[in-house]
C-alpha cells in the first residue's frame, strides 16, 4: 500500500453534548512523515486520536488508517496503528516482559520474545523486564508505553505527549530512539506541549482550535510567516537616531527591538549607533520560533 496516504481524515466532525469537539476536520498525513498536531488543552487533540484509534465514532465523517476506514474495517486499521496515550495507563500485578507479551496476544502474536528484547533494549528497558510496572519510574513507565505501542509493529504510530513528566536524558534517548524509528519508514504523529519538539523534529504541522483546524503547513513555512527577524538592543544613553527610532518599538529601560529583514542590516545598524556615539550594553537576535506561530494562531478570531 505504498500510494495511499498514512492516515486520511476527511470532514470529521464530533460533538459531545454541547460541546463541538471537532467540526469539519480534514487533513492527511503522507507515510513516512513526523508530523505535528498541536493545539491548547480542549482544542479536540485527543478525541481525534480517539476516533482514529477506535476509542470513539465521529459523527460525520471518515477516516482511514493506511487506507483502512477505522470504522468500517476496523481490526486493520488498529493493525496499522500504534497509539502511546498521555496518561500512564497500566496494569500493576504484571512486570514489564509480561505486560508486552499480553499487548502482544491482542494482535494474535506468540513467541515474539525476539523482538519485545529489541525494544526493551533500543528503549533502555532490559534489566527492568523482569520488574513489577508499579515499581517503575514515571519515565520507565511512559517507555512501556511505548514499547506496547510498537510490539505490533504497526506503520504508524501517534505518540500524545509522550515526554511529559520525563527528565531530560530519558527524554533526549526517547527521542533518539524515534526518529531512528521514523528513518526507517514509519509515521510518526506528535501531540505535545513542548513546541520546540515539534519545531526541531516535525516537517509539517497541523494546529486545532475549539475543534477547527487553523493551521496545516511544513514548518519552514509556518515559520516564515511568523513575522521577520528581531534585533533586541539595549542602549547607553537611553537614545536611538533618527533613522533607527522610526523603525524601532521601545521596550522600556533603554531596551529596543528592531525588525530585520535579513541578519545581514545588523552591522549596519550596528554603524549607525556607532556613529551616533551611542553604547551597546545588551544585544541579542530572536527569530519567531513555533511558540511565536502558536501564539499568533490561537490569537486569531
Amino acid at each position: 500500500m505504498k500510494n495511499v496516504p498514512a492516515i486520511s481524515v476527511e470532514r470529521i466532525s464530533k460533538r459531545f453534548g454541547g460541546l463541538q469537539a471537532l467540526k469539519n476536520v480534514s487533513l492527511t498525513i503522507e507515510q513516512g512523515e513526523f508530523f505535528a498536531l498541536l493545539g491548547a488543552n480542549g482544542a479536540g487533540k485527543t478525541t481525534l486520536i480517539s476516533i482514529l484509534a477506535g476509542l470513539a465514532r465521529a459523527d460525520t465523517g471518515e477516516a482511514r488508517i493506511m487506507g483502512h476506514c477505522v470504522q468500517h474495517d476496523y481490526r486493520a486499521a488498529r493493525r496499522h496503528l500504534g497509539v502511546v496515550p498521555q496518561e500512564l495507563a497500566y496494569d500493576p500485578f504484571f512486570t514489564v516482559r509480561e505486560t508486552l507479551r499480553i499487548q502482544s496476544g491482542y494482535f494474535g502474536l506468540r513467541r515474539n520474545d525476539d523482538w519485545i528484547d529489541e525494544i526493551l533494549t533500543r528503549l533502555e528497558l532490559l534489566s527492568k523486564a523482569d520488574s513489577n510496572m508499579r515499581s517503575l519510574s514515571g519515565g520507565m513507565k511512559r517507555r512501556v508505553l511505548v514499547a506496547q505501542a510498537l510490539v505490533h509493529k504497526p506503520p504508524v504510530i501517534i505518540l500524545d505527549e509522550p515526554t511529559a513528566g520525563v527528565d531530560v536524558a530519558l527524554r533526549q534517548s526517547l527521542w533518539q530512539f524515534i526518529r531512528e524509528i521514523n528513518q526507517t519508514g514509519h509515521t510518526i504523529v506528535l501531540t505535545t506541549h513542548y513546541l520546540e519538539e515539534a519545531q526541531h523534529l516535525c516537517r509539517r504541522i497541523a494546529m486545532l482550535k475549539l475543534g477547527e483546524l487553523v493551521a496545516l503547513d511544513d514548518t519552514a513555512s509556518l515559520l516564515k510567516a511568523a513575522g521577520d527577524l528581531e534585533l533586541h538592543i539595549a542602549v547607553n544613553p537611553d537614545h536611538l537616531p533618527p533613522e533607527l527610532l522610526s523603525r524601532a518599538k521601545s521596550l522600556g529601560n533603554a531596551r529596543y527591538c528592531l525588525a530585520l529583514a535579513s541578519a545581514d542590516e545588523l552591522e549596519q545598524v550596528l554603524c549607525v549607533l556607532r556613529t551616533a556615539g551611542v553604547s551597546l550594553e545588551d544585544v541579542s537576535l530572536h527569530r519567531p520560533d513555533l511558540e511565536d506561530v502558536f501564539v499568533q494562531m490561537m490569537e486569531r478570531t
